[in-house]
């Protein structure tokens, strides 16, 4: 198998108490990283950092709201005390408030998109990326070097009924990683986005199964993704094999851009 380069690196991950954020925090440390594993939800923990460790890597936790300027440069000197660097950053942290922008019936409105559920989404998914970002950057530009990777979806690429707040943070943070890119390539920083398809995370698995049967239908692949799935490829984008790639977007949908 070839080395990925990734032994011993300094790696956040963002949102790794659950679905795609734990079996990202696992991927890099079975590849003997050391993992910041950083999420608002503290449980468990004691039981991650062990799991962590026994994979081949060494491990902190911190509960941490991305949305929290204070939490995340508190975070960020955490790992710098303690492993010196940082060379990846998961941007992975991210929640759903799902409603019609405007709901219609009977000749009146019926519902709204309220400011709360705009707010909270924008504040977690696309501020927090840029909060965590904004901290970590200035210690890979002393470092010369660092990878960067955003989590989008194929919903910020296409849009998607109910989610105007989500899928506009999704596409928000693809144009982070696009600008990022050109901003930052002169100090050896690569920034991407990866944009996931239908995961078989907690949060659709507590989806009506109508619901979960429609988007395996939409997906040539004829299944839904898996955590590790998504994982695997922040694993690639980080390592030295992806070390030419730069400001793109890599799609792990199972082909549902073609089934759409």
């Amino acid at each position: 198998m070839k080395d990925t380069g990734l032994r011993g690196k300094v790696v956040i991950v963002t949102g790794a108490a659950a679905g795609i954020g734990l079996a990202t925090a696992r991927r890099f440390a079975s590849e003997g990283c050391r993992v910041a594993a950083w999420d608002v939800n503290d449980a468990g923990q004691e039981e991650l950092l062990r799991e962590l460790s026994s994979l081949g890597g060494e491990a902190l936790f911190r509960k941490v709201s991305v949305c929290s300027d204070a939490d995340v440069e508190s975070a960020v000197a955490e790992v710098i005390g303690r492993w010196g660097a940082v060379d990846v950053l998961i941007n992975n942290a991210g929640i759903t408030r799902d409603a019609q922008f405007v709901k219609w019936k009977d000749g009146a409105v019926a519902g709204k998109m309220t400011d709360d559920a705009f707010d909270s989404v924008i504040s977690v998914n696309l501020k927090g990326v840029f909060l965590c970002s904004r901290a970590v950057v200035p210690h890979m530009i002393r470092k010369g070097s660092g990878v960067i990777l955003n989590a989008s979806s194929v919903v910020g690429l296409y849009g998607n009924f109910g989610q105007t707040n989500y899928a506009a943070t999704k596409a928000g943070v693809i144009a982070f990683a696009r600008t990022w890119s050109r901003e930052l390539a002169k100090y050896n920083i690569r920034v991407n986005a990866v944009a996931p398809g239908f995961i078989a995370t907690e949060m659709v698995q507590k989806m009506p199964e109508k619901v979960v049967q429609n988007m395996v239908s939409h997906t040539p692949l004829g299944r839904m993704g898996k955590p590790e799935d998504v994982a695997e490829a922040y694993v690639w984008l980080a390592s030295d094999a992806a070390s030419f790639i730069t400001g793109t977007v890599l799609s792990v949908d199972g082909g549902l851009v073609l089934g759409t």
